[in-house]
């Protein structure tokens, strides 16, 4: 699926914000994959730098371990509050009542009888899709990727929910390199630079004083 990308070279800086633009089938699950390296990396037709490291030449753990995705629809799954947000249990109490708290959600854990430990059901059916989206946010909190990507992560959510998602992650992913990834304009902002996609090619790389030239390019 990753021959949809064309001869793409992606070389990702440190403590960089891209906004990563794409039409309708423009290669976004392809890119995704590429960058988990979840297909064979012979069927790729390019290249992904992470600090001048080709992703290629790095094993799968320790690449994956650096990566941290808010999807759009949030992944959940049957357990407890804190098995969703320190699956591998790498983390203290303290911390993740901390990254909650990041999120406004420590409310939540503080009404319920079995704090930390409430049982959360299968795809989060038992929280609100604000809340739900929290828990994802709260979890990348904690894993402390230098990479963090967010597949359109309010598109289902409120107003306010959106802004404080958007609030966190310039607080507490400051010191990351961030991935949004959009499909549509007003999505796009705060970042450094935007990058849009088009039949699997680079139609556009530049910063966001250039926005005029980019929105050309969408309305084509």
């Amino acid at each position: 699926m990753c021959s949809v990308l064309q001869s793409v070279i992606i070389f990702l800086a440190k403590f960089v914000y891209y906004d990563l633009f794409f039409r309708l089938g423009a290669g976004k699950s392809s890119l995704l994959q590429a960058l988990f390296r979840l297909v064979d990396q012979s069927a790729i037709n390019g290249t992904i730098l992470i600090d001048d490291i080709d992703i290629g030449y790095l094993s799968l753990d320790h690449l994956r371990s650096h990566l941290s995705v808010i999807p759009q629809v949030p992944i959940l799954f049957c357990g407890t509050l804190r098995y969703n947000i320190d699956p591998f249990e790498q983390f203290l109490d303290e911390e993740c009542l901390a990254a909650l708290e990041a999120v406004q959600l420590k409310q939540l854990v503080r009404n319920h009888p079995d704090g930390l430990h409430l049982l959360v059901t299968e795809s989060g059916t038992n929280l609100s899709a604000g809340e739900r989206q929290l828990v994802c946010v709260a979890r990348a909190i904690l894993k402390r990727s230098h990479i963090l990507i967010i597949d359109e992560a309010t598109a289902n959510v409120d107003h306010t929910t959106d802004r404080m998602i958007q609030e966190v992650i310039a607080d507490k992913f400051r010191d990351r390199t961030i991935l949004t990834i959009a499909h549509r304009l007003n999505t796009i902002a705060n970042s450094n630079r935007i990058l849009m996609l088009e039949q699997g090619e680079v139609a556009y790389f530049d910063v966001p004083n250039n926005i005029d030239l980019f929105q050309g390019y969408t309305q084509n």
